[in-house]
């Protein structure tokens, strides 16, 4: 076997590839934010069915907050946009914030 081929293969066995980071998508109950707003939200914005969206918008009606997802920065930094953005201009309060896992 070559040296130079040698030399380039132990360089990618030395690489290791890291995972992306992961952050969190959370909703937060609010007095004004529609519970079918918030369904409404979960199943046209982060693709939910009807029953994962009701659970969800339940558990931030009950608890104050939910994990709605886990994503990549990008993906999770462009739905928490979209959604605010969707809130607002439909005039409702709605509160989303990532956070790193």
């Amino acid at each position: 076997m070559d040296s130079d081929v040698r030399e380039k293969t132990d360089i990618f066995a030395e690489t290791k590839i890291q995972e992306p980071k992961r952050y969190k998508v959370i909703f937060f109950n609010d007095d004004y934010t529609t519970k079918d707003f918030v369904v409404d939200v979960l199943k046209k914005l982060y693709h939910k069915n009807e029953s994962e969206a009701i659970l969800i918008m339940e558990q931030v009606h009950q608890k104050g907050s939910a994990v709605v997802g886990i994503y990549t920065y990008d993906i999770a930094l462009t739905r928490v946009e979209m959604t605010i953005s969707l809130a607002r201009k439909n005039g409702f309060p709605l509160r989303c914030e990532m956070s790193e896992e």
